[in-house]
Parts: C-alpha cells; structure tokens; sequence
C-alpha cells in the first residue's frame, strides 16, 4: 500500500500545512478543555439531574451545529480571508474562554430561585456564542484549504483528523491532568492561552499573505 501523499503541497499557496495543522490540533486542544470545564460548572450551578444535562449536551451541539453553518456560509464568500475569521473566531473563543467562569457565577446568582425553564434558557445562552465560533472554524479552514490546494476530500480529512485529534488530547489532559493540579480557573486560563497563541499565529502566518483567502 502506498504511504498518503501529502496534499497537493507544490499548489499550496496559503499557509503552510504542518502550521495549519498543529494550529488546528491546539484548537481541538482547547475546545475539549472548554466542554468539560464549562459543564462541570453549569451541572453546579443547576444540578445534575438529567434536565440540567440535557440542556448543558444540547446548547453545545446546537451552537456547534450552527456555527459549522455559518462558517459554511462565510466560507462561500470568496472575497473573505477565510484564515483571518479562523483567527477572529479562535480569538474570541479565547477571550470569552477567560471570563467564561465569573460569567456564569453571575448568571447562577441571577437565576437563583428561578424556573427550570429560565435557568435552561441562560444556561443555553451561557454557552451557544463560544460553541457557535468553534463550530465556525472547521468549514472555514477547510474552505481555505479546498482553494489553496483543490482537493476537498483530503482537505476535509486530515482538517477534521487533527481536530479530532486535538479533541482527545484535551479530554485526556483536562480530565487526567490539567483539573487535578490547576483547577477550573487554572485550567480554562490555560485552555484560553492556547487559542490566543492560535489566533496569533495565524494572524502572524497571513499578514505577508494578505492578498491571499
């Protein structure tokens, strides 16, 4: 059997393929630190019974599912530096990513003595827009890279391959390391310290490319 050939490195335009891929393993990384954290600390403030855990499940695969949506949408414009709104969306994950916890102390606080259906709703909204951008990122690379090299098949493969990857390394780093020795402050500081350094790099990678998308 032939080793996989790479992906049509000699019509690579963008950026390049091995910084592409560890970007987006780290972002896989990070977003698994994110679920387990984040529903570690909503299943606290509302419980855990099987109405909390479904609503907790339910907002991260909606706004996973429609921000795979959207990012498809984006990724149709040919006119839009497709890496550069991978970069906008990793840095916004990042940010929320820092401020995520005291975000949700206060939204407990101001649901507190209320109805399972108010505390469902902002459980949901606590959420859906972090979720919705890191369902964003994946048509998106995929978009650049189906440009930069005209093979979908192998572009969406080994995209959706790294993050899949990076997903099972955060599971097992925040559930066997990271929660043990930092906490969930600790924790969700370093999970958001690597989308920053994703954001950064891509940025840093496309400036001289900046005519590409």
């Amino acid at each position: 059997m032939e080793p996989p050939r790479p992906i049509a490195s000699a019509r690579v335009r963008g950026i390049p393929q091995p910084l592409l891929f560890t970007v987006f393993t780290l972002s896989g990384i990070s977003a698994l630190i994110y679920q387990l954290i984040w529903q570690r600390a909503l299943l606290t403030l509302y419980g855990s019974n099987t109405e909390s855990v479904a609503m907790v499940v339910t907002a991260f695969m909606v706004g996973l599912g429609l921000g795979s949506l959207a990012g498809g949408a984006l990724s149709e414009r040919g006119q839009l530096p497709l890496v550069l709104l991978f970069s906008v969306a990793e840095l916004g994950i990042g940010i929320y990513g820092i401020f995520s916890l005291h975000l949700f102390a206060w939204a407990g606080d101001l649901t507190v003595g209320a109805g399972a259906l108010m505390t469902g709703l902002l459980a949901f909204a606590l959420v859906f827009v972090p979720t919705l951008l890191m369902g964003a990122t994946l048509p998106l690379l995929v978009a650049h890279q189906v440009r930069n090299t005209g093979s979908v098949g192998q572009s969406v493969s080994w995209l959706y391959f790294v993050n899949t990857l990076g997903a099972a390394l955060g599971a097992f780093l925040a559930a066997g390391v990271l929660l043990g020795r930092f906490g969930q402050s600790g924790s969700l500081r370093i999970a958001a310290a690597a989308n920053l350094v994703v954001a950064a790099t891509i940025l840093i990678a496309w400036l001289p490319r900046r005519g590409e998308r």
